[in-house]
């Protein structure tokens, strides 16, 4: 009846008009009322009824008309000619469609037609761009009602491509919405940047670089979905600093882990310092920042932060700043008594509490534990420290139920040092069965332990397992470990074409570093792993009476001066002390220097024996010493020294298992 009644109004009005502008209007107002029928139907929640009023909206008549509505709107003012002969739509009569196709829109989204409702909401996107291609530029911002639909479709679009499980179109319609001027509400911007952003960090979709139709010079463009998402948080988070949008939460949280996989920490870090009180209090700034700084590698401010947290009587729940601290000073051997105390009021804070955390804490406590017992000189403080690091570690395996990889490995490591060698091989083939094969250092530890045991044959074939499961990367420690099982098996030929392997990777790897002080820390270990790996290349020709090319090693070693190489095992022994392999490398470079270097050689022997007494190579060295000294009790005190060493060497890894 309605229908009825709008068709007789309109039609007693065209015909009291000239018949251009009965043609004319007998057109729109057919569309115009379908369009008010149709949103009548819409309000009422007659989907289905809605879209069929809709449907019968002829867009092919009335598009080119809207086109010129709009074109001619952003045009200058000028003189008639005949083609403005038919009457110019009104602004009106185009937010009255618009509206009719974005209402036809939500109604096939209600009916689960998402396809066709994101085609239907193109139309107005497409209408505009193409009659605007400059862009709205404010021109429009008088009219309310065309720019609320106007924002409305924009946001609309890039859902309904979701929703029809396209996402590559998805994506398309969020940069349209972006990159065109549509003259969008702040708010309303603030939102399609943030579930742009959201969708490229979470949907798994790769977005291919955008194209723009203008790039000035020097402009930055994403490259990848990390990128753009970044890009897009930081803009918004601007915008809240220029106190244009709220606060929203969210917005750092998906920073965060934007940043986090990227690997760039240090913009978080400058982020997070940016952000006023009101937003971050002084404690979760503090504990913030020491994340970041312990993710670039940057320990001693990270471990500053966190004490000025944990030092502060308010920081009541200071669990994990606690686990933050104890896992930091773990890496270092000179902190490992700091640690040891932190760890151990982690240990009782978690007591009934997370099993995981839990787990974590007693791990640390057993791994520190360990790590001081290589720093004390009493032989029964040792003993006890090492004791209790399998218990703790033993704890931390019943917290987790067995199912951490870096527990297990820590187990096996602590049982092979104590020559516990049955226990530690049953936690290294666990270990690598938890890992599935993934991680170089499980297959090392497991073929250090089974070369303890003199199977060499079978740690050789674990070597070679784990070369073909493990990246390119990695293999430099591998084949220095084969080679030292080829020299265990009297395979000096295959030892030294497997050195020449180590050495050729190692030459890659140290042309692929970037920079930051972690790709640093990597290439001097890569450096250090070089030099040792040409000191056994001198060994091996040394015993088999080539002098010319142990000469050659030898002056490889350090590039042609000692003295590079001294300065590489000092930086080696700031950072760890407690180093053994660098003390032993080290006390034979001072033997080269002649006796007056002896004594310092002598020390730094000694200091590698009170950190681990069953290093056999260290006593050997000792006894080289000591018969190179021309007192007479030397003689004695070197006899003793092999002999200790031969016995050591029996149940010896072919490296330190650490």
């Amino acid at each position: 009846m309605r229908r009825l009644l709008a068709t007789l109004g309109f039609c007693r009005v065209t015909q009291k008009r000239k018949p251009l502008e009965r043609s004319y209007d007998s057109i729109y107002d057919v569309q115009e009322a379908r369009a008010l029928l149709g949103r009548l139907e819409y309000q009422k929640g007659n989907m289905e009824a809605a879209y069929r009023v809709f449907e019968g909206i002829d867009m092919d008549v009335v598009k080119p008309n809207i086109k010129v509505a709009l074109t001619r709107r952003c045009q200058p003012q000028r003189r008639h000619s005949k083609s403005d002969s038919v009457p110019l739509m009104s602004l009106h009569a185009v937010s009255l469609l618009f509206e009719a196709i974005f209402l036809k829109s939500k109604a096939l989204k209600a009916l689960g037609r998402f396809e066709e409702a994101a085609q239907s909401c193109h139309v107005i996107l497409e209408t505009v761009e193409s009659a605007i291609p400059e862009g709205m530029n404010g021109r429009f911002s008088t009219h309310y009602k065309f720019q609320e639909i106007l924002d409305k479709a924009v946001a609309l679009l890039p859902e309904l491509w979701k929703l029809a499980g396209n996402p590559h179109k998805a994506i398309s319609s969020y940069r349209q919405a972006l990159l065109f001027r549509w003259d969008l509400e702040v708010e309303t911007r603030a939102m399609i940047e943030k579930e742009f952003a959201t969708f490229l960090l979470y949907s798994g979709v790769d977005a291919s670089p955008p194209i723009l139709r203008f790039q000035p010079e020097g402009a930055f463009i994403p490259k990848n979905n990390i990128e753009e998402a970044i890009l897009l948080l930081l803009l918004l988070l601007k915008k809240f600093l220029q106190r244009r949008i709220c606060w929203d939460p969210s917005i750092m949280d998906h920073l965060s882990f934007a940043l986090s996989i990227s690997g760039d920490l240090q913009t978080l870090a400058l982020q997070l310092e940016e952000l006023p009180e009101y937003v971050i209090d002084r404690k979760g700034r503090c504990r913030a920042l020491a994340l970041c700084y312990h993710g670039e590698g940057e320990d001693q401010v990270s471990l500053n932060l966190l004490r000025n947290l944990l030092n502060d009587r308010e920081n009541k729940d200071g669990t994990l700043d606690l686990l933050l601290a104890s896992k930091i000073c773990a890496r270092d051997a000179k902190l490992s008594e700091e640690g040891l105390n932190y760890a151990i009021k982690a240990t009782k804070r978690l007591e009934g509490q997370c099993e995981q955390l839990a787990g974590k804490a007693s791990c640390l406590l057993g791994t520190l534990s360990s790590a001081q017992s290589r720093n004390v000189t009493s032989d029964s403080k040792r003993v006890e420290l090492q004791s209790e690091a399998l218990e703790a570690l033993a704890t931390s395996e019943k917290l987790v139920k067995g199912e951490d990889s870096n527990i297990i490995y820590h187990l096996a490591l602590e049982n092979a040092e104590q020559r516990k060698l049955d226990v530690a091989l049953t936690h290294a083939k666990k270990l690598l069965k938890l890992e599935n094969g993934s991680s170089s250092k499980g297959w090392v530890l497991l073929a250090r332990i089974l070369s303890a045991k003199n199977r060499y044959l079978d740690a050789e074939t674990i070597v070679d397992a784990a070369l073909e499961q493990t990246e390119k990367w990695e293999h430099a420690e591998l084949l220095r470990t084969k080679a030292k099982l080829q020299i265990a098996q009297g395979q000096t030929k295959n030892a030294i074409k497997t050195y020449t392997h180590v050495l050729a990777v190692l030459q890659v790897r140290r042309k692929s570093f970037g920079v930051g002080k972690k790709h640093l820390e990597r290439r001097d270990q890569g450096r250090m792993l070089e030099m040792e790996t040409w000191h056994d290349l001198a060994d091996v020709y040394t015993n088999l009476s080539q002098w010319q090319d142990a000469e050659l090693c030898i002056l490889y070693q350090a590039q042609g001066h000692d003295k590079e190489a001294q300065q590489a095992f000092w930086e080696a022994l700031d950072k760890d002390p407690s180093h053994v392999p660098s003390l032993i490398s080290m006390a034979k470079i001072m033997m080269k220097l002649g006796d007056e270097a002896l004594p310092i050689a002598r020390s730094l022997v000694r200091q590698a024996i009170d950190i681990d007494r069953t290093n056999y190579s260290a006593w050997y060295t000792l006894g080289l010493i000591h018969r190179s000294e021309s007192a007479g009790t030397s003689a004695v005190e070197a006899v003793e020294c092999f002999e200790a060493a031969t016995l050591l060497e029996e149940t010896a890894p072919v490296e330190p298992f650490r």
